[in-house]
């Protein structure tokens, strides 16, 4: 049985040829991504026992997702076949001052209209130690934020630690929308996941002195935004990703950990991007994957930023990464030297 359970929605992504724009030639690459599963890649590549849950067509295209998280090693037989679309996104890369653009098409995916009856969490959650969704996944409709409600429950009464990325997608709901949802999940959470932005638009927590446009940070502002989520909610530990964009291609990358007694701060990485879906989603991994192993507040957060940097170096949503890697760019070894 699989130890950490993560569910939501795996898309077809279709994107143009390296960086250019939609439509610059006639071909698009087809790959699979999306929160969660990025998640469950990571950390079946960092050697974890991992199941993703979804529901997803019979059909090829459904296969084909079924297929591509199987090849990592992520155990999908937790997945509900069933409905009749995959969720589409397209992927427009950015570069220099021109900003990534992200168009969903995932209106009607079988996920999208599943229902509390496709699930049977006491079953799917026998043997887990972990949960994770993400708030993408409750912005799918009331009926997902319900199966998400229902998993929180019975994770709940099985003593199952829960995590939760704040991700917040104006394009999915409204503020207002997400407010009324993740106040109500988030109330069995355990560790909450967010970045610069999520706590101000799902809950108007705002970091004071910080200038996230202009890419600029104040880390006493952040140190209050994790107190006060944690307070008002009871997280065990609250976690930040720290962005400060220069251009979509270089970015400076770090995060802090708060674990209700203590703020930690990772080193700060300068990125030059290769591709940032999904950086988010490997240092949520990568947190996870620390805090399971025992590693204290200090070495959580510098290995879950190390991974996420690592993967801003890869195209694509999932990060191809081992330990062995992230462990050694977050001991201090950055060069990038070839190894021979």
């Amino acid at each position: 049985m699989a130890k950490i359970i993560t569910f939501g929605e795996i898309m077809l992504r279709l994107e143009p040829e390296g960086y250019l724009r939609f439509f610059q030639n006639d071909h698009l690459q087809a790959t699979f991504g999306g929160g969660e599963a990025n998640v469950a890649v990571s950390l079946a590549n960092f050697g974890m026992d991992v199941a993703f849950v979804t529901k997803l067509p019979a059909h090829a295209i459904g296969q084909g997702a079924v297929n591509r998280l199987r090849y990592f090693g992520v155990d999908v037989s937790k997945i509900v076949r069933g409905g009749d679309r995959v969720g589409i996104y397209y992927l427009e890369k950015g570069a220099s001052q021109r900003g990534s653009v992200c168009i969903y098409d995932r209106a009607h995916s079988a996920i999208q209209e599943a229902t509390t009856a496709d699930f049977s969490w006491d079953e799917i959650f026998e043997g887990a130690e972990w949960f994770h969704f993400t708030g993408i996944t409750p912005a799918l409709g009331p009926n997902v934020a319900e199966i998400c409600r229902e998993a929180c429950i019975a994770a709940k009464k099985r003593g199952i630690k829960i995590s939760c990325d704040l991700n917040y997608r104006g394009k999915l709901w409204t503020r207002e929308q997400a407010r009324a949802a993740m106040t109500d999940l988030c109330r069995y959470v355990d560790v909450c996941i967010a970045n610069e932005e999520d706590a101000k638009d799902v809950f108007g927590i705002e970091a004071e002195g910080s200038d996230i446009t202009g890419g600029k940070l104040n880390r006493e502002g952040y140190k209050s935004v994790a107190r006060q989520l944690a307070d008002r909610f009871g997280f065990k530990k609250v976690a930040i990703t720290l962005r400060e964009s220069i251009s979509a291609n270089d970015n400076d990358w770090s995060g802090m950990l708060y674990d209700g007694t203590e703020f930690c701060f990772s080193k700060q990485y300068h990125l030059r991007i290769t591709d940032r879906v999904g950086g988010g989603d490997s240092f949520g991994a990568g947190l996870i994957y620390a805090i399971m192993s025992g590693k204290s507040s200090q070495d959580a957060i510098e290995f879950a930023v190390a991974a996420s940097a690592l993967k801003h170096s890869i195209e694509g949503d999932f990060n191809l990464v081992s330990v062995k890697e992230v462990e050694k760019l977050a001991g201090g070894d950055a060069s990038g030297r070839v190894q021979r």
